[in-house]
């Protein structure tokens, strides 16, 4: 192995310059409002075709991924769906009225997500408008002691509308799935770093979007290694994932390579440390103010909630909340009753 290839930076050039991006936190956003609870992968991990049927349960509730000939969406693909979503919301914020049917030029998408712009760059996003359509996601929504099943895919069509004559793509139209359409009209996005488009391996890239999700603007954010590998989708053996994520770790460590956050094992723990660098005012960090609970609420809570443990309930319902409510103690038990409902059992 040459020296050269031995020394190669851990992120890709910089092929242009670009402004940061929103994405739709697609384990969240859902075509209604219960699905919120989503966050299982969708994106394969592998760079060659993946046909496996992916299936998760929790509780009562399951989401099923199949992929179609082509193969599993990939965390690469999901380049697509970043680069639409950011049109909409800046045409959103613009105060212009929008439809889910987006059409755009090739090159443009190329070059903003820092893709390659030659032949074999446009053969790569074409395969990928074919993955993104054949992706079907299903589940089944159990709520009220009812059962709802849905099944959706990420984009519903891709339309290359004209070609140059040697056959590249110039123009593009896609329309985008209500549940990804939904999560843009209600505004359930977050923004990446720019330098995500630089970020070589898909599992880095999936790193920092859980990342992006879970520790957001919080100083740190622990997980077990083994819920980190299932919230990833690797289908790796425990040691490999970890030997994966210890070199991650270790290039981040010599590179700090890995926008807004660094990343650590402890034991079987993986800890997430925010840079600093994640946009938002101060004030959008800040904990919302709210007193102490009830003793009677933690008990009225494990009703609600069995199994779950109150003290990380209330956590998560903290770091949740957007502003004072004026009952705090019926807050915290509606929250309660809702997580159950999503996720049921633990």
């Amino acid at each position: 192995m040459s020296s050269s290839i031995k020394e190669r930076p851990p992120l890709l050039p910089e092929r242009r310059p670009v402004p940061d991006f929103f994405v739709c936190d697609i384990m969240d956003a859902a075509p209604k409002s219960d699905m919120a609870s989503m966050e299982h992968p969708v994106f394969s991990l592998s760079t060659k075709p993946d046909h496996r049927v992916r299936r998760y349960e929790n509780g009562p509730s399951y989401v099923e991924i199949k992929p179609s000939s082509d193969g599993l969406a990939t965390v690469h693909d999901r380049d697509v769906l970043i680069y639409c979503i950011s049109q909409l919301m800046a045409a959103i914020n613009a105060g212009q009225s929008v439809s889910p049917v987006i059409r755009f030029k090739a090159y443009d998408l190329l070059k903003a997500t820092n893709r390659m712009t030659s032949g074999q760059g446009y053969q790569a996003l074409k395969a990928a408008f074919e993955r993104l359509a054949g992706t079907r996601i299903s589940t089944n929504v159990v709520t009220g002691g009812q059962e709802v099943f849905e099944t959706f895919g990420l984009i519903e069509r891709a339309r290359i509308v004209r070609e140059t004559r040697d056959g590249r793509m110039q123009e593009v139209e896609i329309k985008l799935s209500d549940w990804v359409f939904n999560a843009i009209r209600h505004q359930e996005v977050l923004t990446l770093h720019r330098d995500y488009f630089r970020l070589r391996k898909p599992l880095e890239r999936r790193l920092y979007e859980i990342a992006r999700k879970h520790c957001g603007k919080k100083p740190e954010w622990r997980i077990s290694l083994a819920s980190l590998q299932n919230k990833c989708g690797s289908v790796s053996t425990e040691k490999e994932f970890r030997r994966l994520v210890s070199k991650i770790v270790d290039e981040d460590r010599l590179h700090q390579h890995i926008p807004d956050y660094a990343i650590d094992i402890n034991d079987d723990m993986v800890v997430f440390r925010g840079r600093g660098t994640v946009p938002g005012s101060a004030e959008d960090t800040a904990p919302v103010p709210v007193g102490l609970l009830q003793p009677d609420t933690y008990n009225d809570a494990r009703i609600v909630a069995p199994g779950w443990d109150v003290y990380l309930l209330e956590k998560e319902w903290r770091d949740w909340m957007s502003e004072t409510p004026r009952d705090p103690d019926a807050a915290f038990i509606g929250f309660c009753r809702k997580w159950y409902e999503r996720r049921g059992l633990p």
